[in-house]
């Protein structure tokens, strides 16, 4: 005999009852017994209009009418004519029963816990007196049953106890478990031994279901609801959790203790007795395979089987020096919080015995904080123990599996991840059993925390990357192009999954939390919101994703300076903008070192050599012990460039104009021409070979005519050298005349750095550089004479794009 329970969701609504039916309309339900809710909504609205009634609130009539309306227009729905007129009959009777009861609240002002079962029984008596009537039309051998006359208990009412030995033995000897026909009866509702109705309290009809199961002896009690089983997260904050096929008992109440709302744990609890699987099925999707909950039960052989939350918490804590080595006191705490009816979910205490922490439900922190005050008076008083603190805002996540305690490091894994993304724990539990890890957050990091454990246990170690790009230029757009061109290649063959979150440029942004869509994305930040850098991270401090990487790709000021507050939110930046690494240096400094306290990268390759590995190939040298002594570079592409193209039959100016019109330089070139980009790029390779220098120790030797970088604009700037050809043909020709090309070359030597235009000799390693090539010599301890030579393509928007994009692969290992 199978036992079937169908939640609210299942008998909502007319074409839900359809489904149902449908189900049932099966060979393998022949012989089964059918559990059902009240229709979705109608214990709500029962619950409205008792507590309108109490209150002296007339409107608990309307209620009424809505109660009996829902009913009747799915009678209508459902049944053929001719059956309307009877089954309405049955409706309008029993509400009005129902009405007597709220006149009667209403008429005494009040309510009483046994008036209250007896108005709330209604929601199922409705349902499951609707249900049976449809499958009788449908043809199917079914009847109605009585729950209140098998299921006895004692008189607490709104949650009373039970009494199985009795309710089995009438269950038993009132149910023929060989009759092939479907029996429905109502769930959440019983009765005492005087006669009066009771109910079973929060997840009653599952506890009802589990009931029969296990005094019938069930084969399998199914649990149908509008989810595909149970989950290894939350689906609506973890979009890539899935139904665990099998789970054991033990799992499955951990989980529905921790917030998992398909099963409702004491229900579990006569089934578990039994040894009587349960499977968890969907309504909307029965093919689906749904959760089989059983012994010891396993199949993924993983050790952690889900993740799960509660959330409305708050943290009671009693602290101070009067509590250690003093008998009694955690009996008086706990004894304390029992006397007031207050729920502790979750426990954790010092062994130094100098504090207790407990989690409690929101609702009940202000009470609990008022009881403990009052029995620690006179401790508190004497300051032997402080005043009790109280945290709201937070929520328990908490890893659940039976075989956790087999594995070693899954603690460490856990708090490590959520470290990485800035999520901060401020409490942990671990049960004796090991079978679950719990930790106190903040509710504001709950998806975060969800997600990136989820990652972390569930997802094949795919990475998921959240990208937050400033800048969408020339460089901008062949980095989403690369973006887009990779994602499949980055999740197949490395496990990283890299979407773009958000994306602004100098007048528009655009956010989607689910990723911007990178083959129309031009179109949807034309019609984004109004740029402004403040916003855009706070937007992102908002989203509160894991993995986030704040992706630079501007030259602006302002934004090189909130590093630090992306850094510090364990936001990884990945930036080609030099301002930020070429700035004072305790500000560089300070960069520096919140990456390290907060384990987040916070690199910049392509602000020396684009995409060349100059600063990698650097840091690996420095890390390994060797010593920088000097270096020699050309490190800027457009220069290289101009003075490649530059020669006796064009002018300098033209030659100019042509790389500012290839993309070779700013769109202002004074930035190039001045020298002050090759000092901030020598500045950068200084330091991160371990010196202390600034921006103004680095001497520049000017090769423009005099007031060009004076100029107040672009066209004035060109204007300047137009003028004054002469100069850059003189330049060139003492060049010629010594067999030598210009180069505008950056040294450095043991604590000194230059940067200025010098005729290069042809058997100079710089002599044969073309195009806009950079090259880079380190001189080292190991490197003494013949230098380790980086050579390559150090301009243009591809080799800057695949530089970043280098990076923020980088911040995967980091």
């Amino acid at each position: 005999m199978k036992i079937l329970k169908f939640g609210g969701t299942s008998v909502g609504s007319a074409q839900n009852i359809r489904k149902v039916h449908q189900i049932l309309n099966s060979d393998q339900y022949q012989n089964t017994l059918v559990v059902v809710s009240a229709m979705s909504g109608v214990t709500n609205l029962l619950e409205a209009a008792l507590h309108r009634a109490a209150s002296e609130d007339r409107a608990f009539e309307e209620d009424l009418h809505n109660l009996e309306q829902l009913h009747i227009t799915t009678i209508e729905e459902l049944f053929p004519v001719a059956l309307h007129g009877a089954l309405i009959s049955y409706i309008k009777r029993e509400v009005n029963k129902l009405e007597t009861l709220l006149e009667g609240a209403y008429l005494i002002g009040e309510t009483t816990p046994r008036l209250k079962d007896k108005v709330m029984s209604y929601g199922e008596q409705f349902s499951s007196y609707l249900i049976n009537e449809f499958f009788k039309s449908k043809g199917l051998p079914s009847t109605l049953g009585d729950s209140k006359a098998v299921i006895k208990t004692n008189e607490k009412f709104g949650n009373a106890t039970v009494n199985l030995p009795l309710t089995f033995k009438l269950i038993q000897d009132n149910i023929d478990t060989t009759a092939k026909e479907i029996r429905v009866f109502p769930g959440f509702i019983a009765s005492s031994s005087n006669g009066y109705t009771t109910t079973l309290g929060r997840g009653g009809s599952d506890y009802t279901a589990a009931i029969f199961a296990a005094a019938l002896h069930a084969e399998e009690l199914e649990i149908w609801t509008d989810v595909s089983g149970m989950y290894t997260a939350d689906p609506r904050m973890v979009k890539q959790a899935f139904a665990i096929p099998l789970i054991s008992y033990e799992e499955a109440m951990e989980l529905s203790h921790f917030g998992a709302k398909v099963l409702y744990p004491p229900s579990i609890q006569p089934v578990l007795e039994k040894q009587i699987p349960i499977l968890i099925k969907n309504t909307f999707d029965p093919d689906a395979p749904g959760t089989r909950v059983s012994h010891n039960s396993n199949g993924a052989k993983r050790a952690v089987r889900g993740i799960s939350r509660i959330g409305k918490i708050s943290l009671l804590s009693l602290e101070g020096p009067g509590l250690i080595g003093i008998p009694g006191t955690s009996h008086r705490f706990f004894q304390t919080l029992s006397n007031g009816n207050i729920n502790i979910i979750l426990i954790t205490q010092a062994s130094s015995e100098h504090s207790i922490c407990v989690g409690i439900s929101n609702d009940d922190a202000e009470k609990a904080e008022e009881l403990i005050s009052a029995e620690f008076q006179n401790e508190i008083s004497e300051n032997k123990v402080y005043k009790p603190v109280i945290e709201q805002d937070l929520s328990i996540i908490a890893l659940v599996g039976d075989r956790m305690k087999s594995y070693q490091g899954l603690s460490g894994r856990m708090f490590s991840a959520l470290g990485k993304n800035n999520v901060n724990v401020r409490a942990i539990a671990q049960g004796a059993s090991e079978r679950n890890i719990s930790a106190v957050i903040a509710d504001k990091d709950v998806k975060k925390a969800l997600n990136t454990l989820h990652e972390a246990f569930f997802e094949e170690q795919v990475k998921q990357l959240n990208l937050f790009v400033m800048g969408a230029g020339n460089v901008g757009k062949r980095f989403l192009e690369q973006v887009r061109a990779q994602k499949k290649y980055l999740k197949e063959e490395l496990k990283i999954n890299v979407r773009v979150t958000g994306l602004a440029n100098s007048r528009t942004m655009i956010f989607n939390d689910q990723g911007i869509a990178l083959d129309t994305w031009e179109a949807s930040l034309n019609e984004g919101e109004k740029a402004c850098p403040e916003q855009f991270r706070q937007k992102i401090k908002a989203f509160n994703l894991r993995n986030s990487v704040f992706v630079d790709i501007t030259a602006n000021r302002e934004v090189a300076f909130s590093y630090a507050e992306y850094l510090s939110s364990s936001v990884a930046v990945v930036t080609c903008n030099k301002i930020a690494a070429s700035s004072d240096y305790d500000h560089y400094k300070d960069l520096k070192d919140l990456s390290r306290k907060y384990n987040t990268p916070f690199l910049f390759e392509t602000n020396v050599g684009a995409g060349l590995p100059v600063l990698d190939t650097l840091k690996n040298l420095v890390i390994s012990g060797d010593k920088i002594n000097q270096i020699e570079a050309v490190l800027s592409g457009s220069l290289n460039f101009i003075f490649n193209h530059y020669d006796h039959s064009t002018t300098f100016d033209q030659v100019v104009k042509q790389a500012m019109e290839e993309g070779y330089t700013e769109p202002d070139p004074r930035i190039d021409l001045s020298g002050i980009d090759v000092m901030r790029k020598i500045l950068i390779l200084a330091r991160e070979s371990g010196y202390h220098l600034e921006l103004d120790d680095i001497e520049s030797n000017d090769f423009l005519p005099e007031g060009a970088l004076k100029t107040d604009s672009v066209d004035a700037f060109l204007e300047v050298i137009q003028q004054n050809r002469s100069h850059f043909e003189q330049l060139l020709k003492k060049a010629d005349e010594k067999n030598c090309k210009l180069k505008y070359v950056a040294s450095f030597n043991r604590g000194k750095a230059s940067v200025g235009l010098k005729e290069i000799p042809a058997d100079h390693p710089f002599y044969n550089l073309e195009g806009k090539d950079n090259i880079v010599l380190f001189y080292t301890d190991r490197y003494p004479e013949q230098p380790l030579n980086i050579k390559g393509a150090g301009a243009g928007a591809e080799v800057t794009a695949s530089g970043i994009f280098a990076d923020i692969i980088r911040t995967v290992n980091n």
